[in-house]
């Protein structure tokens, strides 16, 4: 399941497991809209409104993007390069260009008014996962299956910067509003800060586990599975 809100608030969208997106009222709850043309069965993994809320994109495991005009439901158009399964989408801030993130290695900028993708950007191992524009729209970063943060110059699609620390796959991304911090979550339960400029990681925060601190020891006969378990519950380091 996938949800985002319009810019002013007013309509949640909602994506999943049924192939469909639906568009809610978020003050009554009131489905306003379903929106159906990815392949039955499908999955909807992410969901992104352009910034001034007229249009909205989802990427499916269908392989395909889709963009949809949020007041009448129609699809606009269906972006179709991905070779596999599309993770994760988001607008650059004035709504002219979409990226989108794919399990098949690569994330795609597309030209919103045309459908056109005009860059590949290559570079990760793994399935990419998150994807965001800095707020003066000129970087996109992602985060990957492989661990690592990539920074991508938008006008020539290099990437000139990569950050590690992460142990997991990196799930989210985003910028602070000034673009001076880059905060990643990751599947290792941690949540970390970086400096944009330097790219070192300012801070790394993480929720208490159920038995963190236990530090159990001297237990034998515990397989590969249950160690990974009982360090996913901090019990041991």
């Amino acid at each position: 399941m996938t949800v985002a809100f319009s810019p002013d608030g007013q309509t949640l969208a909602s994506g999943g497991g049924d192939y469909s997106l639906k568009l809610w009222d978020s003050h009554t709850g009131n489905c306003l809209n379903t929106l159906q043309g990815h392949t039955k069965s499908i999955v909807i993994d992410s969901i992104a409104f352009s910034f001034d809320g007229h249009t909205l994109a989802s990427g499916s495991r269908d392989h395909t993007v889709k963009l949809w005009d949020v007041h009448t439901g129609q699809c606009l158009k269906t972006l179709q390069e991905h070779t596999y399964q599309v993770r994760t989408v988001a607008f650059s801030p004035d709504g002219k260009t979409l990226a989108s993130g794919s399990s098949d290695l690569t994330l795609k900028l597309w030209n919103v008014e045309t459908g056109k993708c005009f860059h590949t950007l290559q570079g990760h191992t793994k399935a990419i996962f998150a994807v965001t524009f800095s707020p003066n729209g000129q970087t996109l970063v992602s985060g990957s299956d492989d661990y690592t943060i990539r920074f991508w110059d938008i006008r020539n699609g290099q990437c000139y910067k990569i950050l590690q620390g992460h142990t997991k796959a990196i799930r989210t991304v985003a910028f602070s509003p000034d673009g001076k911090i880059l905060a990643s979550s990751s599947r290792d339960g941690t949540i970390k800060f970086w400096d944009i400029q330097t790219g070192e990681c300012l801070k790394t925060i993480r929720s208490p586990r159920p038995y963190e601190g236990m530090k159990i020891t001297g237990v034998t006969g515990v397989t590969a599975a249950e160690k990974a378990s009982l360090q996913a519950l901090g019990a041991v380091d």
